[in-house]
C-alpha cells in the first residue's frame, strides 16, 4: 500500500474580473515516504501550478488504498468499497472496507471507473461516492520509458556482522 500525505497550500488567488486577490485553501495528495518528503515535494512541484507566494499549512496522512487516475477526469472522487473475505480457519465472512481516490467527470463515471479498475477482485461493493476537496495528486515517481523504476523501499533489515566490519573497514 502507497503512503500518501494531503498536503494543504494557503495562498492568493487573483478573483475573475477583478484585479483582487482572496486567500484560498487547497488540497493536493503526494505519494511519499515521510511528512518531511510530502512538504518537499509540495514545494518543488507548486510553483508549476501556482503562481506567486504559498505556504504549506498543513499535512496529514491520507489512507487510500488505490489511486486511479485517468486522463480526462476533472475531480477526485472517494470511492468507499467493501470487500468480503472468507476466513479459513472458522470459515465465516469478513468484511474489509477501504477507499479508493478516483479521478472521473462525474458519480457515475467514478464508479464505473473503480469498477473497471477492480474487476479482477473478487466480491466487492461500492458502498458510498463523495466528491473529494483534492485538486491533484503527484505520484512518487513521473513514468519516462527511459529510466528503470527506482526501488524507494527503506530496508529495515538488521546489517550482518560481515557488513559492520566492511563498514568499519571503510572508515579507516
Amino acid at each position: 500500500m502507497q503512503t500518501m500525505f494531503e498536503c494543504t497550500v494557503r495562498y492568493s488567488k487573483p478573483i475573475e474580473g477583478s484585479d483582487k486577490q482572496k486567500r484560498v485553501n487547497e488540497v493536493y495528495l503526494f505519494d511519499a515516504l515521510t511528512y518531511t518528503e510530502a512538504e518537499k515535494r509540495a514545494y518543488e512541484k507548486l510553483p508549476e501550478i501556482i503562481s506567486g507566494d504559498f505556504m504549506v499549512t498543513g499535512i496529514r496522512k491520507a489512507r487510500y488504498a488505490e489511486v486511479i487516475p485517468c486522463e480526462e477526469g476533472g475531480y477526485w472522487y472517494k470511492v468507499k468499497t467493501s470487500f468480503i473475505l472468507v476466513d479459513e480457519n472458522s470459515g465465516k465472512e469478513k468484511r474489509v472496507s477501504q477507499t479508493v481516490l478516483t479521478l472521473a467527470e462525474d458519480i457515475k463515471d467514478a464508479i464505473d471507473r473503480t469498477n473497471e479498475a477492480l474487476n479482477d477482485t473478487p466480491d466487492f461493493m461500492i458502498k458510498a461516492v463523495n466528491e473529494s476537496n483534492i485538486l491533484d495528486f503527484f505520484p512518487y515517481m513521473e513514468k519516462h520509458d527511459d529510466e528503470p523504476p527506482a526501488d524507494r523501499e527503506i530496508s529495515r533489515r538488521p546489517a550482518t556482522e560481515a557488513e559492520l566490519a566492511a563498514a568499519m573497514q571503510s572508515r579507516q
